[in-house]
C-alpha cells in the first residue's frame, strides 16, 4: 500500500472477521491465554497454529487459519496476544488467546518488505519499503497517532527486551528506537490529541548507502555493517564497533539473547561470536551448501540450522559442536526464536518441531498431536536418495526439419533436439549463404533473400553449454513466386480430452493444389511447429502443447510444388486443458471414535489447465464428494479392510484416482495373560486389540467391578476362599469383546485364642469343653446358645475363616487380651458354623476388615 500502511479511512472497513478452526481443546473454556512457556509454532502444509508448552513438548491446542495453506506467516506473539501476518496475501490478523477468537484483520501490501512487531500491548507494522512505522492498537488494528517516517528502504523493526522498537536506515547509516504510544481504553478509538508513538534515540552506526543488518539485544541493539565486515552494538546509549574477519556477507537473528552475538557467513558455512567490541571466537558449522539460518544464542551455546537438511547444530562458547539435532532430511526453512526462557526450533513445513530448555535438553514435539483426522499421521518416509547428475554433453540433432518455399523466401521449421543435460541456449540456421541464431523457443525462421527458381536445402544444429551438437538437413526447396494464399481465417478450440483442434478455410491455391497445410503454435515468447495435415484441421495431440499455458495459431498453406504461402493471421487464444492428474501422498486412516468410518488426506491434484473443483472419495460403495483435500467416510461396517479411491475433478471432467487402503475400527478382541488373588482381591492381567479404536476395559465378578487399565484389573470386596470367574470387557466405538478368568480368592485363617489365666479356676479354663461357658466354643448360630453349639476347640487351633455377621456381645476377658466384640466369624468346622470374633485371632493381624459381611 503506497503512502501509508493503513489509514483512518480504510481501516473501518478492514475489520472483517477471519473465521478459524480450533482443533484439539475446542472448547471455549479451554482456550486460555498463553502461560509461561508456551509459544505458537506455524504449520505451512496443515495451514495451522500450534500452541507448543515447553515444559512439556507438547501440543494443547491447534488452530487452523482457512486460506493459509503453503503459505508462509509471520507470528509475533505475547503471553495475551498473537498477530499473524500472511506474507502470500498480506493479510493481517489480531487474536485474543483468551478466547481464540479474531478481533480484527487489516490488509497490507503480499511479499516480503513489510513486518509486524508485538512487545505485551505494543504493535507496531513496520513497511520497510515505504519507510513508515506504524503503532497499532493490536486490539482492533487501528492506528495509534500519526507513524514514525524515514526515508524509503529502512530495515530491522523487532523489540529489544525493554519494549524499544529499534530501526536502521541505511541511507543514512543510522540505527534509531522508537517506543509506544500509550493505548487508548476502548480499542480502535482514537488516542488523546499529541499521543503517538516517538523516534527517542538516533545513532550513527555505519557509512550512508551501507548494507545493515539488524538484531536487538535484551536491552539495545546489534547492527552488522555488511559492507565494512562490522559490529556495532548499542547499549544504555554507548556504542562500540568491533571489526569482523569475515570475508562474505553475514547475517543476524532478528532477536539475540546474552552478551554475545553471533554473526552467520552462510558462503564459508562459518559463525564469528562478537562480545564486548571484540570477535572472540569463530567456528564452521559442518555440512555443505549455502542454506544456514542465523545462528543463535541461548542458554550458554550457539544453535545454526542447516535448511538444506533440517538439521540444528549446537556449539559451546568455545566453538566445539557438542550437540547434533537430527532434521527431516529435506530441505526447507528452519524458525529459532528463544522465548519464555525455551528455545524453539520449528520447520514450518514439517509435522514436527523441538524444544531446548534451558539445561540445554531437547525434546521433540508432535505439532499435529490429536489430529481431526484421528490419529498422529503416517511417518514421514525417509527422503529419496539425491537423484544422479545427468551425464551434461552437446545436444542432439534437431527432430523433423522441414522447408517450405515462398516467393523468394523460404520457411524453415523444426522440433525440439534433446539437451543432454544442459539447457538448450539457441538455435542456429545455416544455407543459401546465411546464418541465423535463433533463441531455444522459437523453432521457425523465415528466411528471405533467396533467388526463385534456384534450389536451396537448409541445415540446422542446437547449442548449449557445452558445444554445438550435430546438424540435421531440410528437405531441398525451389522459391517460386506461384504462392498459395493463406488462409483467411483460423480458429482453435482446446478440448476436454487435451487436444486442441486448429482449423481454417480452405486456402487457394492459386492454379496449384494444395498439398497440405503447417500449423505453427505461439504462446508468450515462443514460437513452435506444431504438426502438419493434409486436411482443413489439425489435431494437436493431448500433451504437446502445455497444460494452462496461452496458444494461438497461424497457418501456412504448402501447394503441391513445395510453395508455401504467408502465415494466415493468428487464431483466437486458447489455453489446452485436460482432466486433473491423479491426487498424490494419499494416506487413509482408522477414525478411532466412529464405527465403520475412515479419513482420508490427500496433496492437491496437479489442475492440467483448468481448476479443480471437487475431490470424489469412494470406499466400499459410498462416495463422498469434497473441495478440502481430505474427506470422512462413513457406513463402511466396522473391522472392515477396504479401498480407498479418490479422483480430481474439473471443466474437463474426472482425472485418474489414487487409491490406499484403510480398516475401519473393529470390536476389541483381550487375550487373558494371568491373574492372581489375595483372600478380598482377584487381579487380571490381559491385553487389549483396540482394533484401532481407543478402548476402555472393565472386570466384573461376584457383583463387584473394576475399570481403568486395559493391561491390569483387579476387583476387590470378594470373599476369601471363594471360586470366581472374572469376565472382562473392552469397549470401543465399534462395540465389545469379552473374556474371563477363574480364579479363587485366598482363604483366611484364624487362630482360637484361650490362654489360661493365673489364679482359681483361671488357670483350666481353657482346658477343655466344661458345662456352660467357655473360650473357643463354636456354634450353629452366631450366639451362645447351648442348644445350638457345634463343639468346641482347643487354645491355638486352626480355623479356616469365610466371613463376619452381627451377633451375640462376647467378652473373652483375660483369656484373649480382653477382645470384646458382637462380631462373629463363620468357621469351617462340622461344615460353616460360628465363632466368636472375641476368641478368634485373624492371621496376619487380625484384621476383620478382610472379611465381607456374610
Amino acid at each position: 500500500m503506497r503512502g501509508g500502511l493503513v489509514t483512518i479511512g480504510t481501516v473501518a472497513a478492514l475489520l472483517a472477521a477471519m473465521g478459524l478452526t480450533v482443533l484439539g481443546l475446542g472448547a471455549a473454556d479451554n482456550a486460555v491465554a498463553s502461560f509461561d512457556a508456551s509459544s505458537w509454532l506455524w504449520s505451512t502444509t496443515r495451514s495451522e497454529l500450534a500452541r507448543v508448552n515447553g515444559v512439556t513438548a507438547r501440543v494443547d491446542t491447534r488452530m487452523e487459519v482457512p486460506g493459509g495453506r503453503r503459505h508462509q506467516m509471520q507470528v509475533a506473539q505475547t503471553d495475551r496476544l498473537l498477530i499473524l501476518r500472511d506474507l502470500n496475501t498480506g493479510r493481517v490478523s489480531s487474536l485474543d488467546l483468551a478466547t481464540l477468537q479474531i478481533t480484527a484483520t487489516t490488509p497490507t501490501a503480499p511479499g516480503l518488505g513489510v513486518s509486524v512487531a508485538l512487545h505485551e500491548d505494543a504493535a507496531f507494522v513496520v513497511d520497510a519499503v515505504q519507510g513508515i512505522v506504524r503503532q497499532l492498537d493490536p486490539r482492533a488494528l487501528t492506528p495509534v497517532g500519526e507513524p514514525v517516517r524515514y526515508p524509503p528502504g529502512i530495515t530491522g523493526g523487532t523489540f529489544d527486551g525493554a519494549g524499544k522498537l529499534w530501526i536502521a536506515v541505511p541511507s543514512e547509516g543510522t540505527v534509531s528506537a522508537v517506543t509506544a504510544a500509550e493505548l487508548p481504553e476502548t480499542p480502535g478509538d482514537a488516542p488523546p490529541a499529541g499521543l503517538s508513538p516517538k523516534r527517542v534515540e538516533t545513532y550513527d552506526v555505519a557509512e550512508p548507502a551501507h548494507e545493515l543488518v539488524v538484531s536487538t539485544l535484551d536491552e539495545g541493539v546489534a547492527v552488522l555493517d555488511r559492507t565494512s565486515a562490522s559490529l556495532v552494538t548499542v547499549v544504555g546509549g554507548q556504542t562500540q564497533r568491533a571489526e569482523l574477519s569475515m570475508t562474505a556477507p553475514g547475517n543476524l537473528p532478528t532477536r539475540t539473547s546474552g552478551p554475545q552475538v553471533p554473526v552467520t557467513v552462510s558462503g564459508d558455512r562459518s559463525v564469528h561470536v562478537v562480545r564486548d567490541s571484540r570477535e572472540v571466537k569463530r567456528f564452521t558449522v559442518p555440512g555443505t551448501g549455502a542454506r544456514l539460518s542465523p545462528a543463535v544464542s541461548w542458554a550458554g551455546r550457539f544453535y545454526c540450522a542447516d535448511e538444506n537438511t533440517g538439521t540444528v547444530y549446537a556449539f559451546d562458547t568455545e566453538g566445539q559442536l557438542v550437540q547434533t539435532v537430527k532434521g527431516s532430511g529435506r530441505p526447507g526453512p528452519v524458525e529459532l526464536e528463544v522465548r519464555e526462557n525455551h528455545l524453539f526450533i520449528n520447520p514450518p513445513d514439517s509435522s514436527t518441531a523441538q524444544v531446548v530448555d534451558d539445561r540445554n535438553q531437547v525434546r521433540e514435539v508432535d505439532k499435529y498431536a490429536n489430529d481431526v483426522l484421528g490419529g498422529d499421521p503416517p511417518p514421514v518416509a525417509p527422503p529419496p536418495p539425491p537423484p544422479k547428475k545427468p551425464k551434461v554433453s552437446k545436444p542432439g540433432a534437431p527432430k523433423s526439419v522441414t522447408a517450405a518455399a515462398g516467393d523468394a523466401s523460404a520457411r524453415v521449421s523444426w522440433q525440439a533436439a534433446a539437451s543432454n543435460g544442459a539447457e538448450i541456449t539457441r538455435y542456429v540456421v545455416e544455407g543459401a549463404g546465411q546464418t541465423h541464431q535463433v533463441g531455444a523457443n522459437q523453432r521457425a525462421l523465415e528466411i528471405t533473400g533467396l533467388t526463385n527458381g534456384e534450389t536451396y536445402t537448409f541445415s540446422v544444429h542446437a547449442v548449449n553449454a557445452k558445444g554445438e551438437g550435430p546438424a540435421r538437413r531440410s528437405n531441398p526447396v525451389v522459391p517460386t513466386a506461384e504462392v498459395p494464399d493463406p488462409p483467411a481465417s483460423v480458429t482453435a478450440e482446446a478440448r476436454p480430452d487435451g487436444t486442441v483442434r486448429v482449423s481454417w478455410p480452405e486456402a487457394d491455391g492459386q492454379g496449384n493444389k494444395i498439398a497440405k497445410y503447417a500449423v505453427t503454435a505461439t504462446s508468450a515468447g515462443a514460437s513452435a511447429p506444431a504438426g502438419e495435415s493434409a486436411k482443413t484441421e489439425l489435431v494437436v495431440p493431448a500433451g504437446q502443447l502445455e497444460y494452462g499455458t496461452q496458444y494461438a495459431f497461424t497457418v501456412t498453406a504448402v501447394s503441391e510444388k513445395g510453395a508455401g504461402s504467408k502465415a494466415s493471421p493468428v487464431s483466437n487464444t486458447v489455453v489446452p486443458f485436460t482432466t486433473p492428474k491423479a491426487p498424490t501422498e494419499l494416506r487413509a486412516s482408522t477414525v478411532a471414535d466412529q464405527p465403520g468410518t475412515i479419513a482420508v488426506q490427500w496433496s492437491p491434484a496437479v489442475d492440467n489447465g483448468r481448476p479443480v473443483t471437487k475431490y470424489v472419495v469412494e470406499a466400499a460403495g459410498k462416495s463422498v464428494e469434497v473441495t478440502d483435500v481430505r474427506a470422512t467416510v462413513g457406513g463402511l461396517g466396522n473391522g472392515q479392510n477396504v479401498t480407498v479411491k479418490v479422483k480430481a475433478v474439473n471443466e474437463a471432467g474426472a482425472g485418474p484416482e489414487a487409491s490406499t487402503t484403510a480398516r475401519t475400527v473393529a470390536e476389541p478382541r483381550i487375550t487373558v495373560t494371568g491373574s492372581s488373588a489375595d483372600a478380598t482381591s482377584v487381579t487380571v492381567t490381559f491385553t487389549v486389540d483396540a482394533g484401532g479404536g481407543r478402548a476402555t476395559c472393565t472386570a466384573a465378578t461376584g457383583g463387584k467391578t473394576a475399570s481403568g487399565s486395559c493391561s491390569s484389573l483387579r476387583v476387590t470386596g470378594l470373599t476369601p476362599g471363594t471360586a470366581y470367574t472374572v469376565t472382562l470387557t473392552a469397549s470401543n466405538a465399534a462395540g465389545k469383546g469379552t473374556a474371563s478368568r477363574a480364579q479363587t480368592t485366598d482363604p483366611v485363617y484364624g487362630v482360637a485364642t484361650c490362654k489360661n489365666g493365673p489364679d482359681g479356676d483361671q488357670r483350666t479354663y481353657c482346658d477343655k469343653d466344661v458345662p456352660g461357658r467357655n473360650g473357643n466354643e463354636i456354634f450353629e448360630v452366631p450366639r451362645q446358645d447351648n442348644d445350638r453349639q457345634a463343639g468346641w476347640v482347643a487354645d491355638g487351633h486352626r480355623l479356616r475363616t469365610y466371613c463376619k455377621v452381627k451377633g451375640e456381645d462376647v467378652d473373652a476377658w483375660i483369656y484373649n487380651n480382653n477382645k470384646q466384640s458382637t462380631w462373629w466369624v463363620q468357621v469351617e468346622y462340622k461344615g460353616k458354623t460360628y465363632i466368636p470374633w472375641a476368641w478368634l485371632n485373624l492371621e496376619g493381624g487380625d484384621d476383620l476388615g478382610v472379611l465381607p459381611t456374610c
